[in-house]
């Protein structure tokens, strides 16, 4: 079994964590958290260039996620690979969360937000009911996919969801010195970004950290909804 993580960031595409939760891992592993990233999936839809090829995308992704992670000090992070646009709410995508989340045995489970209305991305939606679902009941409940018990995957109880760019947030959280670290690992998705100059996505950050500190003591900020997971 695998040492366990204090932080499992569950994301859907290569770069929505960067964008979303960034300048959070990078405090947390500042701090000494372990952190480790799930990809669910290959992000080969994530381009208007007619002649890139989706296979040859994927991989260029799974690169750039790299070496963001790299850059955040994230330990670890594990693809899933399921089709760009193609995931669907499943007993078998739910079952692979499940096993993440037994493997790793976080504290906290960061995703982003499910309930997002009217514009929001079905990878999005559907990567986030299902960590939710995942994290409770299925991942605590022995008697579910008990064939995982056989795999040495004992039931785990998750303390805290996260979830980034809630439309009502109730937790920010200070990312005013690493921020600078959280650009960096946005960068790294050259395949998403590249069409942007360094000084325009700054600016686009910086604002939203600014608007998503408002109310608090912070300069920037990433907010978050929380779910604290009782016994």
């Amino acid at each position: 079994m695998s040492k366990a993580k204090d932080i499992m960031v569950v994301t859907p595409h290569p770069d929505d964590a960067e964008f979303g939760v960034a300048g959070t891992v990078a405090r947390w592993t500042r701090d000494g958290k372990d952190v480790v990233y799930v990809v669910t999936t290959n992000g080969d839809k994530g381009s208007s260039d007619v002649n890139v090829q989706p296979a040859a995308l994927a991989k260029t992704r799974e690169e750039e996620q790299l070496a963001a992670a790299k850059v955040l000090g994230v330990s670890e992070v594990v693809f899933l690979r399921y089709p760009d646009q193609g995931l669907e709410d499943t007993a078998e995508f739910r079952k692979t969360l499940v096993r993440q989340i037994r493997k790793f045995r976080p504290r906290t489970v960061v995703t982003c937000d499910p309930y997002r209305r009217y514009r929001w991305h079905r990878d999005h939606r559907i990567t986030a009911q299902a960590t939710m679902d995942a994290v409770f009941p299925y991942a605590r409940d022995v008697h579910s996919y008990p064939d995982l018990l056989e795999e040495g995957l004992q039931p785990h109880k998750v303390k805290e969801l996260l979830f980034w760019a809630p439309e009502e947030p109730n937790c920010k959280l200070d990312i005013t010195e690493t921020f600078s670290v959280k650009l960096a690992a946005l960068m790294c998705h050259k395949s998403q970004v590249g069409g942007h100059g360094h000084e325009d996505l700054e600016g686009f950050l910086r604002e939203w950290a600014e608007t998503s500190a408002e109310g608090t003591a912070f300069a920037l900020a990433e907010a978050f909804y929380r779910v604290e997971m009782r016994d």
